[in-house]
């Protein structure tokens, strides 16, 4: 690690220079409280969700499956193994100096640049927080049921108290996220196989015919999984220092790139199996209605239930509630807990409901193909930048500077994200690794040939 990448700036010297929250000032080792199990516990939880079982049950349109078993899981690893490395790659600023998203951003947008590109991330994860908790609120809904009755059937109630829990929880932070993922991830995957022991006992003929045995295809519908798959992690990868920044110090670049690969592979691979298998058994795309349909027991499906309801609030706190948590309190320097409380009540604006309908979970999917092709031009700009411009050298100080080299905004990033996601809207189906290739050529050729006397390219390749 290089003297000038190591320097930071103490949170006095942050203060003064920009009044920021103290929840964006640099971790410090002693701040770092998550562990390694920890953190493999936050991504099984993460994985293990609604949303990412949707995703599944999406490859069943008009009851057959889009892609075979063999299609659909060669996707996934091909998906996971570009994932974690993309993940290890941007995680490694925020784990060596400690800094959030939002600030990393400065180093290739501006101060002011970055802005706009911390919305890009920001409003999706608002977007996927409402979801979730719709998803959750579905399930909470069928708990009520149950002890009702059926006196009780209101989703939007449920959705709106779901909600109101995970505002109180994400109060404290990473501090309330280590024992919820670690409870969730557990609890959850020992009920998923025995969902998964049902569906293999009383629905495997069924399955087999729709899914398993399906034609599927190797074409554009097979990359566009693959990319429909890494737009669902476009926006956690792209905010990696978020939670690299939490994770104790001492561990190699190449473990960590363990970290994400093991269990996203673990948790992902097994819940969209299940999306998959419970879509082509009811030829429902809601699981949490599959789930009925499939376990006709009111005990089990309590039970199940439950932890669709935990899975949600595990989901959310570790990829939707923190960035744009953080985007809140960069934009308005208002305090952390008033900043997380705003993003809970956003959520609840997010009409997730349009986004998957009985029939079809194509709403989702579209969703990620857009907004991600946005995210792959950001995450291809910051790579190229801290590691082919800079070489991996970055006085942090400077980020927090208001009147530093890093104010105003960066026309080379700004106009390459555009370029790069004009591209990707060209053919949506590819949307995140066109705009990922574009963008970066785009950066590359900006920084060097236009803009001459750019701020922007001292302390680069390019200065002069």
């Amino acid at each position: 690690m290089s003297n000038i990448e190591s320097y930071v700036p103490t949170e006095t010297q942050i203060q003064h220079d920009t009044g920021v929250d103290e929840s964006l000032n640099p971790k410090t080792d002693e701040g770092r409280t998550v562990g390694q199990r920890d953190y493999i516990f936050m991504w099984i939880g993460d994985g293990v969700n609604l949303g990412n079982m949707t995703l599944g049950a999406s490859l069943v349109v008009a009851g057959i499956a889009t892609l075979n078993l063999f299609q659909t899981f060669a996707a996934a690893i091909i998906a996971i193994g570009i994932i974690s490395t993309i993940f290890a790659l941007n995680d490694r600023l925020g784990y060596r100096t400690g800094i959030p998203y939002v600030v990393q951003l400065r180093m290739s947008f501006g101060l002011k640049g970055s802005i706009i590109s911390s919305l890009l991330r920001g409003i999706p994860a608002v977007v996927w927080y409402g979801f979730q908790s719709w998803i959750g609120g579905t399930a909470l809904n069928e708990i009520a049921k149950i002890i009702t009755g059926g006196a009780f059937d209101s989703v939007a109630i449920c959705f709106v108290l779901l909600q109101l829990v995970q505002i109180g929880l994400s109060l404290y932070g990473f501090h309330a996220i280590k024992w919820v993922e670690t409870l969730v991830s557990i609890v959850i995957m020992l009920a998923l196989l025995y969902v998964f022991g049902v569906l293999l006992t009383s629905h495997s003929a069924v399955i087999a015919e729709k899914w398993v045995h399906a034609k599927g295809t190797w074409g554009l519908p097979f990359f566009a999984f693959i990319m429909m798959f890494m737009g669902n992690y476009a926006g956690i990868f792209l905010s990696a220092a978020d939670y690299s920044r939490e994770l104790k110090s001492g561990i190699s670049d190449a473990k960590r790139g363990f970290l994400y690969f093991s269990p996203i592979l673990i948790a992902y691979g097994f819940v969209l199996g299940i999306g998959a298998m419970l879509a082509s058994a009811t030829g429902i795309s809601n699981p949490v209605k599959a789930f009925a349909v499939v376990v006709d027991n009111s005990y089990i499906t309590f039970f199940v239930s439950a932890f669709i309801v935990m899975g949600a609030i595990a989901v959310n706190m570790v990829a939707n509630i923190i960035p744009p948590t953080y985007v809140i309190t960069l934009l308005t320097k208002m305090k952390y807990k008033v900043a997380v409380t705003i993003t809970g009540l956003l959520g609840l604006c997010s009409f997730p409901w349009v986004l998957v309908q009985d029939s079809s979970a194509k709403g989702l999917g579209m969703f990620i193909l857009i907004y991600s092709a946005f995210l792959g031009p950001i995450v291809s700009i910051l790579l190229i930048e801290y590691y082919i411009l800079r070489k991996q050298k970055v006085n942090v100080a400077d980020l927090y500077k208001e009147d530093g080299p890093f104010a105003g905004y960066n026309p080379a990033a700004m106009l390459a994200m555009l370029i790069g996601a004009g591209a990707a809207f060209l053919k949506v189906e590819l949307a995140w690794i066109i705009g990922v290739v574009v963008a970066g050529i785009a950066y590359i050729l900006l920084m060097k040939f236009a803009f001459k006397d750019s701020k922007f390219k001292k302390g680069t390749i390019f200065e002069k």
